[in-house]
């Protein structure tokens, strides 16, 4: 097989994939390889793409923490329609979509849901994302670059949301699921981000706040904020918050997560609108950004405030590497990077850095 080749694994790792469209469909990548071997490979991954593209000799990795489940783990699938209006996805080498009668990465709520979607060809609808919580409740969500002019029938256990650029209308249900985090409730709007992995999301928080070492009373940002995750847990410690957040469904979703803790500051902009406009120096940086990462506008901020402690939550290796050398480049030493396997059969890892101002006994460059 070619990724078992190309990451030179021995043969035992390797295993006959459980479904019958890995190959094909670009939703998977690693079902071919056991979990320890899928393991192993993303942590090399994250290793070699410090040293590649952060110009880090000796980056301060740390082992990669596993999902407590290896299958149906994720609590957000999208597809997107072959032109039958069949759910598929990409396929891993080609424009097209592959339409597919099984997939084994969503939890068991939307796996019992998805299937039972019949849509019409030509519908003007451009793919379908499904959502559940903790608690089995689901959410559909058609996105579509016009009005939900069409007709619907329900006859499934699920909200239905249809997502356009005017907005969200609600079908069925309501347009918002609760996540709930150990004692923490979560409003997620069908427009807003949350973690994909819900038996994970307590660990990346305790990994998070871990290396942050909030302290009550003291400052901090949380940038990229979501709907609240990281704000939610530094105020119930008592720390005051300085969050930024761009999208308005999830500034939304944080101001009623947010509701009870009035040591909270919210700016909804984008982070490189925000950075500018804030004076106040933070003792520590929580960063949590989309795919694309930071950039060298928003580092050199960062360099202006100079916060003691910045921890930034990845989820691409390669920007996360790229943000790695301008960081190093701005007077900031990694001191830990601990990778988080929240994708389980991709190739996608999570990883959380922790970075300390100025020289320190981090990786050398």
């Amino acid at each position: 097989n070619v990724f078992a080749r190309d990451l030179g694994l021995p043969h035992p790792t390797r295993r006959a994939p459980r479904c019958r469209h890995f190959g094909q469909c670009g939703g998977c990548h690693y079902q071919h390889m056991d979990y320890a071997a899928q393991l192993e490979a993303k942590a090399r991954v994250v290793e070699q793409q410090l040293q590649r593209l952060g110009g880090l000799q000796n980056p301060p990795l740390e082992a990669i923490i596993p999902s407590p489940a290896a299958w149906n783990a994720r609590n957000q699938i999208q597809f997107s329609l072959d032109k039958q209006g069949r759910l598929g996805f990409h396929a891993a080498r080609a424009a097209r979509v592959v339409a597919v009668e099984e997939c084994h990465l969503p939890e068991p709520a939307i796996a019992e849901v998805w299937p039972r979607l019949e849509l019409d060809p030509g519908l003007p609808i451009e793919r379908i994302t499904l959502r559940c919580t903790p608690a089995e409740e689901v959410m559909v969500i058609f996105h579509s670059p016009g009005m939900p002019e069409v007709e619907l029938t329900v006859d499934l256990p699920a909200s239905l949301v249809w997502l356009g650029p005017g907005g969200a209308a609600v079908l069925a249900g309501q347009g918002y699921l609760v996540h709930q985090v150990d004692e923490h409730a979560f409003q997620v709007s069908a427009g807003s981000f949350f973690q994909v992995n819900s038996a994970m999301i307590p660990t990346l928080l305790d990994t998070t706040l871990g290396m942050l070492e909030p302290q009550a009373g003291a400052l901090y940002y949380d940038l990229y904020a979501g709907v609240g995750l990281f704000s939610r847990l530094l105020a119930h410690q008592g720390a005051r918050v300085t969050a930024v957040e761009q999208s308005p469904w999830a500034a939304e979703d944080f101001t009623v997560n947010l509701d009870l803790y009035p040591s909270i500051e919210l700016y909804q902009a984008s982070v490189e609108q925000a950075l500018p406009a804030l004076a106040a120096e933070p003792a520590g940086v929580i960063l949590d950004p989309p795919r694309q990462g930071l950039g060298r506008q928003v580092v050199q901020q960062l360099a202006r405030l100079a916060p003691a402690r910045l921890v930034y939550v990845s989820c691409d290796p390669a920007t996360m590497a790229r943000d790695a050398r301008l960081l190093s480049e701005h007077g900031f030493s990694l001191q830990r990077v601990v990778p988080l396997d929240m994708f389980p059969q991709t190739y996608h890892v999570e990883t959380v850095s922790l970075w300390l101002r100025g020289d320190g006994p981090g990786a050398e460059l």
